[in-house]
């Protein structure tokens, strides 16, 4: 099977090296990696860097288009690719990780993504994430983040989405589902494709063997700070209105509500006040252009109300 890579890049150059010395040690070579690069001010380095790696192609847009924009130019010069493995410049995967994610797309040929075990990779004993989750009002979140390694997710199972740090995806299906949303920019941009692949019928699952040790954050200030903050609160709003299904979407409104005003109190509380409000009035503005794309992702509906219910994690506020 071949594979290819895309890593989309932003002032990477620094740790990029790491990625790539990993990928050239995979027991399964990437038949192509593409690193799309969002207008580094280090191009050069970057440049450098790559041209050690035969099996890389650098393309630089010159500007910041965002993870999602260059994620979907790296998708279009993967057309003759059926499978497309994403990997962030701060997500080292071990030697077994594409053969594991390869072994699981023949073994389970209806997934349309298939997620990794994620990996602090400062403390290798702590989860970074084992797929995402995503509350009934709205929430996203990674399995596992922070737990303790104990094998606790050692078996193959079905998940709500990947993180997008370390995923595999099913090229075509990613593609007839318009592909990330980008006027995202990033954060969020993972869940809201899972979802969609999942209205449309799809499923994830969570390969346990595909191990990553993922830094986090390591771009963008921190999972904390003012642009993750922004970015997070103002899509997952947007994720709630476009891809909510039906009934789901009206009894649960009110808490989704309500949760977003306990948020903009914390955030207030913890001296984040004038981004989180900015990103909720951002996200407000948003709601008509939104609502005109959940008109359009919920008129081609396949999955039951029933089965999105049942992949859902029921608790108010996640104790992962």
């Amino acid at each position: 099977m071949k594979i290819a890579v895309i890593i989309v890049t932003w002032n990477a150059s620094q740790i990029l090296s790491e990625v790539l010395d990993a990928l050239a040690r995979q027991t399964l070579m990437p038949a192509r990696v593409f690193i799309i690069d969002n207008g580094s001010q280090d191009l050069d380095a970057l440049s450098k860097i790559i041209a050690g790696y035969p099996f890389c192609e650098l393309r630089g847009l010159g500007v910041n288009r965002g993870f999602a924009a260059a994620n979907n130019l790296g998708f279009e010069q993967c057309s003759d690719f059926e499978y497309v493995a994403l990997l962030n410049p701060d997500a080292v995967p071990d030697p077994e990780w594409l053969f594991q994610l390869a072994s699981a797309a023949k073994a389970y040929p209806d997934c349309a993504s298939f997620a990794s075990r994620l990996l602090d990779y400062s403390n290798p004993q702590i989860l970074d994430g084992v797929g995402d989750y995503l509350t009934c009002w709205g929430k996203p979140g990674r399995i596992g983040k922070g737990e303790h390694e104990q094998g606790q997710f050692g078996q193959t199972v079905e998940v709500f989405s990947p993180c997008a740090a370390a995923a595999l995806y099913a090229r075509e299906k990613v593609v007839e589902c318009g592909g990330f949303d980008e006027d995202y920019f990033c954060y969020v941009e993972d869940v809201d494709l899972g979802f969609r692949l999942r209205l449309a019928g799809h499923h994830c699952r969570y390969i346990p063997e595909a191990v990553v040790y993922h830094i986090g954050s390591g771009s963008t200030g921190g999972q904390h700070g003012d642009f993750a903050v922004y970015h997070g609160h103002r899509n997952l709003v947007w994720t709630y209105v476009k891809d909510m299904p039906g009934v789901l979407f009206w009894l649960f409104i009110p808490l989704h509500l309500v949760m977003n005003l306990a948020v903009l109190a914390m955030f207030t509380w913890r001296g984040q006040g004038k981004v989180i409000v900015r990103a909720k009035w951002d996200a407000i503005k948003g709601l008509p252009k939104m609502w005109r794309k959940r008109q359009l992702v919920q008129s081609t509906r396949i999955a039951t109300v029933r089965v999105i219910w049942r992949l859902m994690d029921k608790q108010i506020i996640p104790a992962r």
